[in-house]
């Protein structure tokens, strides 16, 4: 037995934490969890493949890996791993609608993001802020939803590009299949339906009759799986079609059936006139190679620490990204693209009361049955219903309060947001990095001029808010010189520190020369409320003439 006060070593593998304790309670729970997030699934990543522009199997290829890896190594019991809208928009962008550079991109982003689990480098995601997150994901929310819009419409040969897609679209309007819009626009009402009914329907109580409950609960099962029902009843309509002779609908077409094979990730590219090494296919991809392993990091740790705070547990951010690692990595041997963590079927997770990552096994297995047994299925699901999947899980992304808030808020934020949401509508790669920029600009400046307080009296009490940094050295120099040397008569300074936590060298020397120019004024400088770290380098750097008091009172 441990002693007193002692404690037992935390498990390093994640699963050892819960898996020895686990209820028999919980199995249903994470049975009918794992049921909801797979109903959810299948349907959405059939439509994500199609909007990453790769064959629909894709979708399902990415899909299971996740699953099974976050029961290993995921901290927060809610997420689940797979392909999202905003992680197929980018993927459509550097993969060039190419499975071999998808599977590849999925290698090397799963690479990138356990080489920065086992540095600890999670914290570099602090430095894209909240504006230009909202941003990104607004953008993205209308890029998406357009894009998607020719399906309903069952328009053909539509680009891909925002602009051009807009043009084009508004051009050959006119070409709209009536079955499609129909069909499109019935689905898109329905999911708006159900999902309206999920949200405004009450908790049955344990003492309500039993036909209540029962009622309640496939009202639940209705919403929640809404996505299948929907494409369900959309198959079923376009099959019907097929029996009596026609058909006024674009279907998804054949889908391989079977699982995929396990292989490594291609290294190169077999085309017509020659092979793609690669070097140029990592050349081909670029920015996207940082691009798309932030994101999913992004997105995954975001989702887990949202879902963790809402439910009163903690989540470990550089296993997150390690699980995300892994994830991409093994993913990528069974021709998966990138995934990271949904923000979509992680909700629907929560909501169906999951206890344990556990529920993420049942998913798994879903989605390989139907890999294995359903994909003949598949062909008669029309286009129009996917797209309407897909416009119904990225409307929700769109935040228009977000601008009125910032208004309101921080005006200056405005000016990250607007630019990667504008931006993001030429290249997403070129709005996030603006964006990041900007931002980056925005902090450094608020370091290069902090506030400074003067007050005049018999001397004057200079008081910088917040700490000094080599930027901010001349802005201080300026604004005591002016001020002290311009005064009739010329006055003695204090610099109070209260509010200086750190300084750096080149403070240092300005403020050596600050004294030194004074003094040849006749004028001294004397500082106060010094905290320890910031007297320590001060009295290190033994500067001529130094004087500090415990307070500007006793200066």
């Amino acid at each position: 037995p441990a002693m007193p006060g002692c404690r037992w070593p935390r498990p390093a593998l994640p699963i050892l934490r819960w898996l020895p304790r686990y209820s028999r309670a919980w199995l249903p729970l994470d049975l009918l969890a794992g049921l909801a997030v797979g109903l959810t699934a299948v349907p959405q990543t059939l439509a994500y493949a199609e909007l990453a522009g790769l064959p629909l199997q894709y979708g399902l290829y990415s899909s299971f890996m996740g699953c099974f890896v976050y029961c290993l190594l995921g901290t927060a019991k809610d997420v689940t791993l797979g392909p999202t809208a905003i992680m197929s928009l980018l993927v459509s962008s550097y993969a060039f609608h190419e499975p071999v550079y998808a599977v590849l991109l999925a290698f090397l982003s799963g690479c990138i993001q356990l080489a920065m689990g086992l540095l600890h480098l999670g914290f570099l995601l602090d430095f894209i802020s909240c504006p230009v997150i909202k941003g990104f994901t607004s953008a993205a929310s209308i890029t998406i939803s357009f894009n998607q819009i020719k399906n309903i419409l069952g328009l053909q040969g539509i680009p891909r590009q925002f602009f051009l897609q807009l043009y084009e679209t508004l051009r050959r309007i006119g070409e709209t299949r009536a079955g499609d819009a129909v069909l499109g626009l019935t689905c898109l009402a329905a999911l708006a339906g159900l999902r309206a009914m999920k949200s405004r329907l009450p908790q049955a109580a344990p003492a309500e009759p039993l036909a209540v409950r029962i009622s309640y609960l496939i009202v639940w099962i209705s919403a929640t799986a809404r996505n299948a029902l929907v494409v369900l009843f959309a198959g079923l309509v376009a099959y019907s079609f097929q029996v009596m002779g026609s058909q006024p609908f674009r279907l998804t077409g054949s889908i391989p059936q079977g699982l995929p094979a396990l292989r490594p990730p291609p290294f190169s590219l077999a085309t017509p006139n020659g092979t793609v090494p690669f070097q140029s296919m990592v050349q081909d991809m670029g920015v996207g190679l940082a691009v798309v392993p932030l994101m999913g990091l992004l997105e995954t740790v975001a989702i887990a620490k949202a879902f963790a705070s809402q439910n009163g547990y903690r989540i470990d951010p550089n296993q997150e990204l390690l699980a995300l690692g892994v994830a991409n990595v093994l993913g990528s041997f069974v021709s998966s693209y990138p995934i990271t963590g949904s923000f979509g079927r992680t909700a629907v997770n929560a909501q169906s009361g999951v206890c344990t990552p556990a529920g993420g096994l049942v998913t798994g297995a879903l989605v390989l049955l139907s890999l294995a047994y359903l994909t003949s299925l598949f062909y008669y699901i029309p286009k129009a219903a996917l797209a309407a999947v897909i416009i119904s899980a990225v409307v929700p992304m769109f935040d228009a309060a977000i601008f009125r808030t910032l208004w309101r808020v921080k005006r200056l934020d405005l000016m990250p947001l607007c630019v990667t949401f504008l931006l993001c509508f030429w290249e997403v790669q070129y709005g996030i990095v603006a964006g990041v920029l900007l931002s980056g600009i925005l902090l450094l400046y608020s370091n290069a001029r902090p506030p400074i307080k003067v007050s005049e009296g018999a001397v004057l009490l200079v008081q910088p808010g917040s700490s000094l940094h080599f930027p901010a050295v001349e802005h201080l120099r300026d604004s005591v010189c002016s001020r002290a040397l311009a005064a009739s008569p010329p006055r003695s300074v204090i610099l109070d520190c209260c509010h200086v936590s750190s300084i750096d060298y080149t403070v240092v020397v300005g403020l050596a020369e600050l004294l030194q120019e004074l003094r040849s004024h006749g004028l001294s400088l004397a500082f106060c409320g010094l905290k320890d770290p910031v007297l320590q380098v001060l009295l290190s750097a033994d500067l001529e003439g130094f004087q500090h008091f415990p307070s500007w009172e006793e200066a």
